[in-house]
């Protein structure tokens, strides 16, 4: 599925001038700081706002075109919308909930469908609630499953985490990535949360003061040192290769080798996501021995950003897969680090994502 998003318009002083597409299905985040346009580029998918100028398609269905007088009411678009807060009806239970976009809906799901749903967000034990006796994690849920029964074409999510605290987040994301797994919906996911969108983005929109700086996927954003975007450190998509009983330990490989990780409750051969934060990683000239850390990889110095006061970015490449070290200038200036020189990455800890 395409989406095409075409955005001119202008709120007092703030003017929206973004323009991107997305080619294949997964979440896209649309990341950046407050006040930079995110949400008003998704309320214009949705429908919310109508621009003064503007095209969006969806899936090749034109939801709006100004210029030839296009304009789909939101009921029309077949949009799911989850907003920060979950905007839950206090008079209905969690049930009367869920089901009331599906009523509204002319190609509703079946009573299997919604249970597969109810199954998905773990939502079987929560029906007979109201939502004032739910947690916060428990009522972006509903929400999510809300938004599913309405059939929509496309998901789309402002903010839905920020406001939960770290346990809540904890406890929805996997969620999420389940739901990005197995309903295969494209999503829009408005953050500005780098390590949710370093879990759950296959591709970054990168807003600021209303227009699109950068666009690209989430293992190559995450990795450039330009300032475009804040550094993680490394994304890579992995492959469980072995799981090593004896010692507790699991073997992924990833395109510049492999990396040793407690081990994970997946099995052989599947997909996960593994993330390495820049300060989890130290760098050597020589190959360190009887040292406690489980990876040692060789790589290549690619890049250098000095960033704010006395931290600078390395970019190193592992083959053909980018990480990123935030050491001292001074360590830099003590390796003699510069693009090409050969070093050793020293990998402190690794997260993998299960639910990827």
């Amino acid at each position: 599925m395409s989406i095409e998003v075409a955005l001119h318009h202008r709120f007092g002083a703030f003017a929206l001038d973004a323009a991107f597409r997305i080619e294949r299905p997964g979440v896209t985040a649309l990341f950046g700081p407050s006040g930079a346009g995110k949400t008003s580029v998704i309320n214009a998918v949705a429908g919310l706002i109508r621009p003064r100028k503007g095209r969006i398609v969806i899936d090749g269905r034109v939801v709006l075109d100004t210029n030839a007088g296009v304009f789909v009411p939101p009921q029309q678009r077949r949009a799911g919308y989850v907003f920060q807060d979950a905007r839950l009806f206090p008079h209905m239970s969690v049930a009367d909930n869920l089901r009331f976009g599906w009523r509204r809906t002319p190609n509703r799901l079946g009573e299997d469908g919604i249970a597969r749903i109810v199954d998905l967000l773990g939502l079987g034990p929560l029906l007979e609630r109201a939502p004032k006796a739910l947690s916060g994690g428990e009522k972006s849920r509903v929400a999510l499953g809300r938004a599913l029964l309405s059939a929509p074409d496309i998901l789309l999510l402002d903010e839905p985490l920020a406001a939960l605290d770290a346990a809540r987040r904890s406890e929805i994301l996997p969620y999420l990535g389940r739901l990005r797994d197995e309903t295969k919906l494209p999503m829009i996911y408005v953050s500005h949360a780098v390590d949710e969108v370093a879990r759950l983005a296959d591709e970054i929109v990168v807003i600021r003061g209303g227009r699109v700086e950068a666009q690209g996927s989430v293992i190559d954003l995450l990795t450039k040192i330009d300032g475009s975007i804040p550094t993680l450190g490394a994304v890579l998509d992995a492959r469980v290769e072995v799981h090593r009983a004896g010692d507790g330990l699991s073997v992924l490989s990833f395109d510049g080798g492999q990396l040793i990780v407690s081990q994970i409750a997946r099995g052989v051969g599947d997909r996960v996501r593994a993330r390495i934060r820049a300060e989890d990683i130290l760098l050597a000239r020589e190959e360190p021995r009887a040292i406690s850390a489980n990876n040692v990889l060789p790589a290549i110095v690619s890049a250098l950003r000095a960033g704010d006061g006395a931290q600078t970015d390395v970019q190193i490449a592992c083959g053909p897969a980018k990480l990123v070290a935030r050491i001292t200038q001074a360590s830099v200036a003590r390796l003699a680090l510069a693009p090409g020189v050969a070093v050793f990455a020293i990998i402190k800890s690794v997260i993998v994502d299960s639910s990827n």
